[in-house]
């Protein structure tokens, strides 16, 4: 089915105002700025000491393991507790609310539904999926794509132990191909099986891509360049955010870009609905057409 139109979203900084770690850092009293320095002094460290490169967007992953084990800064941490500070995210204002606003001024247009035009939202993210799946934002979203830890019993007590599933910067654009292919609700579908693009689920046209910055520029680019949407957050008044999503404007990689408020009435808010009404009122033009040209017209007496 062609006539779904997907909504992707970024999570970090784009619909939490901070990072999914920080209720983490707040329920066992780390400081958050020392964790992430150590975090980003890793990569140099392992290559200088043992001559091995590691995933800069991953890394954090194995450290967050180190500190989960019994006497760590993070000691008994699972994916169950993952899931109970997903309760906690601050969201940016009007997280959730878009999210089930814009599906439902789709469903309400009758015209729309006779064609089965519908909205889905997605997350794509870097960050932890058991995180994800525990916060507010899960009761509208169609699909998770994030980091996923595999734990085992220590001292009796079940804590993550090993990297299961990751998703950096990059390989967020083999989760779009997978949105693109109906993956998420056709499981059986290989990623790299080739489909004719009318078969695909939903068309790189009908996506908008939603984040914060330019980790996410190979997204943006695979959507951009495909026919889709970008538009990217900045935080209130930061100004050296804005000047970031104000240059990737300029060179092309982004549609749109405003504060992150998605309340109603907000550019945010007015953007992505705007947008989403485009793209159904597309799809349904195009619809309409194709029945049109279908059916032949009646046949007339002919005249002398």
């Amino acid at each position: 089915m062609a006539n779904i139109i997907a909504v992707i979203w970024d999570f970090d900084k784009t619909l939490v105002n901070g990072y999914m770690q920080d209720p983490i850092f707040e329920q066992y009293h780390v400081n958050s700025s020392e964790f992430w320095k150590e975090v980003n002094s890793l990569p140099q460290k392992y290559l200088d000491e043992q001559g091995v490169h590691v995933n800069h967007d991953t890394i954090y992953l194995n450290h967050f393991i180190s500190c989960a084990q019994p006497g760590g800064q993070f000691a008994g941490l699972n994916n169950e507790k993952l899931r109970e500070f997903g309760k906690k995210l601050n969201f940016y204002p009007g997280v959730p609310e878009i999210f089930s606003k814009t599906k439902r001024m789709i469903e309400e247009n009758n015209a729309y539904q006779e064609y089965g035009i519908r909205v889905e939202h997605y997350i794509v993210s870097t960050g932890f999926k058991a995180e994800i799946l525990g916060s507010s934002v899960m009761d509208y979203v169609d699909g998770v794509w994030g980091c996923e830890l595999i734990e085992h019993e220590v001292e009796g007590e079940r804590i993550i132990s090993e990297i299961g599933y990751t998703i950096d910067n990059t390989s967020k654009t083999r989760a779009i191909f997978e949105i693109n292919k109906g993956i998420p609700k056709h499981p059986e579908v290989d990623v790299n099986s080739k489909m004719p693009e009318e078969l695909r689920r939903v068309r790189f046209e009908n996506m908008i891509y939603i984040a914060d910055g330019p980790s996410d520029i190979p997204a943006f680019s695979l959507v951009h360049k495909n026919g889709g949407s970008t538009f990217a957050i900045y935080p209130p008044k930061d100004k050296i955010a804005f000047r970031q999503v104000e240059q990737m404007r300029h060179d092309g990689r982004i549609d749109m870009y405003a504060e992150a408020d998605y309340s109603e009435g907000t550019t945010a808010f007015m953007w992505i609905s705007n947008m989403i009404k485009e793209y159904a009122e597309r799809i349904y033009q195009k619809e309409r057409s194709k029945f049109a040209e279908s059916i032949s017209s009646a046949p007339r007496h002919l005249t002398e």
